[in-house]
């Protein structure tokens, strides 16, 4: 069976990586003064980190359902199932959306399985080079959706935000929680695990953030992860947002504290990602490897 691999760009693969890998990328729509853009291709990361900083209003909507059909269509042309991985339905609609679909469309019945594996950003990423290196073993579409589901919780996120200004106007926390936290200094640290966003901590300099961060994910390697850890199928990625520098600098550091780890990537979090916690941000992830 010749299965094809599909995301969302929440994963944070650019259009030009999946044409090299060979996967399909459906662009999550990022809303800037009620103008719409697609990463990578109506919209560049320095463009956008420009308009965010030029106090733009700033949000993101759901891929267009329509668009990812005529995608699982097009790819049904070439391939005889697809294995479709969008961002955890803990911060999104759209996996249930698309899994409806995928099972009530006669098009799509028995041919587009959708995973729910509660992953996003670099962790989603994990997953898609999970499900490509299946197929390209011949595994069956359905296989591949099921470890898919099965192992998405065996990943964890740490996110130092530089600001509370986004994080204020998703929704995520309060105005006068903001503003007393803007005042402070304060860098909250946040964290996905199971596909939610929580908050982890509340630290004021970014030497204490990178070592709590450096803590929570060696904690979890060595206790709820220790398992895959000892198998050596453990792995540790950082990703960022318009903060390079300082993610090759905490890469280093990263390095240092898991040398017996595989390291992965240094990457930037897609612009979905983004448009809710601002520029400056830093993240630390572990995640199971196929």
């Amino acid at each position: 069976m010749k299965t094809a691999i599909m995301a969302d760009s929440s994963s944070g693969i650019t259009q030009a990586e999946a044409k090299e890998l060979g996967v399909f990328i459906a662009p999550v729509p990022v809303l800037i003064n009620e103008d719409t853009f697609y990463e990578d291709l109506t919209i560049t990361q320095p463009q956008y980190y420009e308009k965010l900083r030029s106090n733009a209003d700033v949000s993101t909507s759901q891929p267009n359902p329509e668009t990812v059909k005529e995608m699982w269509e097009k790819a049904l042309t070439e391939y005889d199932a697809v294995v479709y991985v969008p961002i955890s339905s803990g911060l999104s609609q759209t996996c249930h959306i698309l899994a409806a679909t995928a099972n009530s469309d006669e098009r799509f019945k028995g041919k587009v399985f959708v995973a729910d594996n509660h992953r996003v950003s670099i962790t989603q990423k994990q997953s898609v080079l999970d499900a490509l290196k299946m197929s390209k073993e011949g595994k069956p579409a359905k296989e591949i959706c099921d470890y898919l589901n099965e192992t998405g919780k065996y990943s964890s996120i740490y996110i130092m935000v530089d600001t509370l200004k986004f994080l204020k106007k998703s929704g995520r926390l309060t105005p006068a929680v903001a503003a007393i936290g803007t005042l402070l200094k304060i860098k909250p640290v946040l964290q996905i695990h199971g596909g939610v966003l929580d908050q982890y901590a509340k630290v004021r300099k970014v030497s204490d953030a990178k070592s709590m961060m450096i803590n929570a994910v060696k904690k979890d390697l060595e206790t709820e992860f220790k398992e895959f850890t000892q198998a050596g199928k453990m792995s540790v990625c950082i990703a960022h947002t318009d903060s390079l520098q300082e993610a090759e600098k905490f890469r280093d550091e990263v390095k240092a504290a898991f040398p017996d780890v595989e390291f992965t990537v240094v990457n930037p979090l897609s612009l979905s990602v983004a448009s809710h916690i601002g520029p400056g941000a830093l993240a630390i992830a572990c995640t199971i490897k196929y």
